[in-house]
């Protein structure tokens, strides 16, 4: 099996990136209120989660700015073709 270019997201990370897709770049505090307009969780929740989706290549931060700012490693387009291809390959073997 080919190496994946993008790490697969989970249900809760696609959430975030679906928050800094639409919206632009942002620190957690924004993500965390974007998220909590559909679905109340913790603040820390959302700050864990975008923390070990920087650690997997999924977020960028940059640190030059105080709170730390996010912004997704990869566009909406390449994300949803990989979560396509990987859904092909484990449905019909890749045909």
């Amino acid at each position: 099996m080919a190496k994946q270019d993008v790490p697969r997201p989970t249900d809760a990370e696609l959430t975030i990136l679906h928050v800094l897709w639409e919206r632009g770049p942002g620190t957690v505090r924004q993500v965390h209120r974007a998220i909590c307009e559909d679905r109340p969780t913790g603040h820390t929740t959302t700050l864990k989660l975008m923390q070990i989706m920087t650690d997997k290549g999924l977020l960028l931060r940059d640190d030059s700015d105080r709170p730390a700012v996010y912004r997704p490693a990869s566009t909406q387009e390449k994300t949803q073709g990989q979560l396509l291809k990987n859904l092909l390959d484990k449905a019909f073997c890749g045909s």
